[in-house]
């Protein structure tokens, strides 16, 4: 991903649960919504207790937007036969911000390699395929500070390019945050350059 990107996919709330099997073993798939790395661990602890006969609890996730985290995790399976192939997943579906995981109950044959690998990834897709997929929106906050005289014009631009009003502090100097979609600033900055008595400031660009 880059810094051009102006809308990402992500899931909505956790997925329900799905079954692969393969030679008896189990496979059960999840996929949860994260913001931040430190949601990981407790998702795994409450899997590992809904299923306390698993022998791995497998997953791989994805944070960001255009500054990319991931991790993908074996979970004492073979190297790279779990952990990748799920993360595989998550760039196929195009989607961050989301954690899939795979916890497995062993059923007396062993898989080999590459039967795990296929596996993980199958499981993987079937519960993003299981998912609530979106699309967002990236957004700026914009902050324009006027004299109460610009009010009308203010509201005026506001309500004619619908911009949704974070905060506004309304005195004889005025102030208003707003929300933009990132790929409609230009157009709206454009627009605001041409209002001198109205002063702009982009505290999410720092400048």
């Amino acid at each position: 991903m880059d810094s051009k990107i102006t809308r990402f996919k992500t899931t909505d709330k956790p997925s329900g649960e799905v079954l692969f099997k393969e030679k008896k073993s189990k496979f059960f798939g999840y996929t949860f919504p994260i913001t931040t790395e430190e949601e990981v661990k407790p998702i795994l602890d409450e899997l590992r207790k809904l299923h306390p006969t698993a022998n791995h609890v497998c997953y791989a996730w994805q944070l960001g937007i255009t500054d990319v985290q991931y991790r993908a995790n074996d979970d004492g399976e073979p190297n790279n036969s779990a952990g990748l192939p799920i993360y595989g997943q998550i760039q196929s579906f195009d989607v961050t911000n989301v954690l899939v995981a795979v916890a497995r109950i062993f059923g007396g044959t062993k898989l080999g390699v590459g039967g795990l690998m296929t596996a993980y990834r199958e499981t993987a897709k079937l519960a993003l395929e299981n998912s609530v997929i979106s699309e967002k929106v990236l957004t700026e906050e914009v902050s324009m500070s006027f004299e109460y005289a610009e009010m009308d014009t203010v509201m005026r631009f506001i309500k004619k390019n619908q911009l949704e009003i974070l905060s506004q502090k309304l005195h004889l100097d005025c102030e208003i945050r707003v929300s933009v979609q990132k790929d409609l600033l230009p157009g709206i900055l454009e627009q605001l350059e041409a209002h001198h008595k109205i002063s702009v400031q982009l505290p999410d660009l720092k400048k």
